[in-house]
């Protein structure tokens, strides 16, 4: 791939121009009781909002909170038991951190435009890229907000068994050509691509798109990339989840020389310290 291609340098968020010139970190919210690494720690007002405050003082650009757990064999919940997990705590991060960037991580269009009208959600971050809910995309256009959209094979329930491609990175590189086109046919122009590490993939999948993540460069849009206590760690040093944050550190620094421009992480300020570091050179 041609070095000399950009991605995306900014995004228009809240009705500012977010500059991804240097990368951003992402601090994750988990409000699921069921998530591989903290599920049930943060799923309180009061656990939420210390921890919120806590990612924000560690530098965190963006919050991104989720309600709905996407970890191979997570319960699948309803709309109604999804915004019952939102609704009280993201009222009140809002409340607290009325400058905070939030980014929602949901599939369902109804959510989405509910938290971004009602709740001060700026941003909308989809793990199924519109597969799981048909109006997503026209959902995003009416609203107007960055929209990130994630490459997963198969769904939460099913994708990892026995995923496969012919080149992932190609097939993931033309699957998203074909989501950006119909995108842009509806003027949605903040769109971020997060290659789904961990989702629908092997180990040696996941690899390969480290090493050749620069590849997505091709796109001409903003990249995030989530590795944060990923599996692909855990398999390679034979550790467990609460271990994973020095291998977790060593792959994010790889993803930024590939060209990310976000990382969404679990450890915020040794993601920023990772980003300070690199800055200097």
């Amino acid at each position: 791939m041609n070095d000399i291609l950009e991605t995306a340098n900014s995004i228009l968020c809240k009705g500012s121009l977010l500059s991804l010139e240097t990368p951003l970190v992402m601090g994750i919210l988990n409000l699921t009781p069921d998530s591989f690494s903290d599920g049930g720690k943060y799923n309180q007002i009061d656990t939420a909002l210390a921890r919120v405050g806590e990612m924000l003082e560690d530098g965190a650009d963006i919050i991104d909170v989720g309600a709905f757990s996407s970890r191979p064999g997570a319960k699948f919940i309803s709309v109604s038991e999804e915004k019952l997990r939102l609704k009280d705590i993201l009222k009140e991060i809002t409340r607290a951190y009325p400058k905070a960037i939030l980014s929602l991580d949901t599939f369902r269009s109804e959510i989405a435009k509910w938290a971004v009208q009602d709740l001060g959600v700026a941003i909308i971050n989809d793990i199924s890229a519109g597969e799981m809910d048909k109006d997503m995309f026209e959902t995003i256009a009416s609203l107007q907000v960055p929209y990130i959209i994630m490459h997963m094979q198969g769904k939460p329930d099913n994708m990892q068994i026995n995923p496969s491609y012919e080149d992932v990175t190609r097939d993931i590189i033309l699957y998203f050509t074909r989501k950006l086109e119909r995108l842009k046919e509806l003027a949605v122009h903040d769109v971020i691509i997060d290659p789904g590490f961990g989702f629908g993939k092997t180990l040696e999948n996941n690899y390969q798109l480290l090493k050749e993540l620069d590849h997505f460069k091709v796109l001409e849009k903003a990249i995030l990339v989530g590795l944060s206590r990923k599996s692909m760690i855990q398999k390679v040093l034979g550790v467990n989840a609460s271990e994973t944050l020095n291998g977790t550190t060593v792959l994010n620094t790889l993803a930024v020389e590939k060209g990310a421009n976000i990382l969404r992480v679990h450890d915020v300020r040794e993601a920023k310290e990772l980003v300070r570091l690199r800055s200097q050179l």
